[in-house]
């Protein structure tokens, strides 16, 4: 299976493995993800996408060590058990690169980060314990390469790189190894502004869809498919350069069950989600509709990274059915990979319903969304669609 096929759990460890903010000891806590690689695989996914796991200050986007574990998940004998695990199951791995800024304890000589007029520091959108680095400083640049260089000979499939919309777009084109390692996959944190330009001029596979996510849940609250179907004209476009990377939940943003003002919603969103082409993701908790609310606050994080129980018999009965809903929807992207990649057109459209038909390899699946009070008629369907549900047909 081509990597750019992979549908990817996403996990964030510290929050995950109920990890205190500060710790000075080594806690072998990275172990209690190996009793979760079953799960992810009964899920359907392919892949495990890793928050940060590297050495840091507190919540892991602080980094103070690029090589070295965080202590408090453990060291680098818990991480090639984690990686020999998941590979014996058929799960790639990909991690969490933070490269654009680093924590005030980063060990670095002074020309490594960038600095204002009055030649102060430079930080992170105003977040004082994360200084930016330089990415002019060839220095720099070789040390990121190195880092990335390492762990993909670690077994390593996949990076992630963190807040990517802030590095200059050549930065990464002079740093990923893809001569060494090129059947790795990279994609950058990209939240607005031109994608396929970025991808263009980074060299990168993909970035984040962040316009698709925000139309899923923006138009199902406003009973407005409009938004969505304008997004997905856009999605489409961008189809013709790179395959975005998509997901209705991440470790950012407040838990699609919290963001959508009707829970009978759901499983619409999700539909969308893997009804049309890109690489999807699932949010750790989503799957068995954890809620979670992000709060612009210091600890505004904390409920949308939970800790999860040591195994998934302790998950709480209610959320199974979620769960068994992402198993149908994963199960219809597996059997038809070439979703990765499909083209999805509008066939009928009003504020409260929407048909959309994705296509490619010569099938197509079809979904249909109704989001009125009401039960409604599509066309070329003998059925009606009842209030608030949705159906997914596919082609033989």
């Amino acid at each position: 299976m081509n990597i750019q096929d992979t549908i990817w759990w996403q996990v964030y460890p510290l929050g995950f493995t109920g990890a205190e903010q500060t710790s000075g000891t080594v806690v072998h806590r990275l172990g209690r993800l190996d009793n979760w690689l079953d799960y992810a695989l009964e899920l359907g996914c392919s892949g495990l996408l890793l928050g940060p796991i590297f050495a840091s200050e507190t919540h892991g986007y602080d980094t103070v060590d690029h090589f070295r574990i965080d202590p408090r998940l453990g060291d680098d004998a818990d991480f090639d058990r984690l990686v020999a695990q998941a590979k014996e199951r058929g799960l790639r791995i990909a991690l969490d690169g933070v490269f654009n800024h680093v924590a005030r304890s980063f060990d670095a000589p002074p020309e490594w980060f960038r600095r204002r007029a009055d030649g102060s520091l430079d930080t992170f959108e105003g977040h004082d314990q994360l200084v930016a680095l330089d990415h002019g400083q060839p220095a720099v640049a070789e040390n990121v390469r190195k880092v990335l260089a390492h762990w993909l000979g670690r077994g390593v499939d996949a990076w992630r790189l963190d807040v990517a919309y802030a590095v200059p777009p050549e930065f990464w084109r002079a740093v990923v190894p893809r001569e060494e390692f090129p059947e790795a996959w990279f994609f950058g944190e990209v939240i607005h502004g031109d994608y396929a330009g970025y991808v263009e001029a980074s060299g990168l596979d993909s970035v984040t869809q962040y316009e698709l996510w925000k139309a899923i849940w923006s138009s199902l609250n406003d009973g407005n498919f409009y938004e969505l179907a304008h997004a997905l004209e856009r999605h489409d476009a961008l189809l013709d350069t790179f395959v975005p990377q998509t997901f209705v939940g991440n470790h950012d943003v407040t838990r699609i069950a919290t963001r959508l003002d009707d829970e009978r919603h759901l499983g619409h969103a999700l539909a969308i989600l893997f009804a049309v082409g890109g690489v999807p993701s699932v949010y750790y908790g989503d799957e068995q509709a954890f809620r979670g609310l992000k709060e612009d606050r210091i600890g505004g994080d904390d409920a949308i990274r939970p800790e999860f129980p040591e195994t998934p018999a302790e998950l709480a009965p209610d959320g199974w059915p979620t769960y068994r809903l992402h198993q149908r929807l994963i199960d219809v992207r597996r059997r038809h990979p070439w979703l990765t990649r499909g083209r999805t057109t509008i066939e009928h459209l009003t504020n409260e319903t929407i048909a959309l038909r994705t296509t490619g390899d010569g099938a197509h699946v079809r979904l249909l969304l109704n989001i009125s009070d009401e039960a409604q008629s599509f066309p070329d369907e003998p059925d009606p669609v009842p209030a608030h549900e949705w159906r997914l047909l596919t082609s033989p």
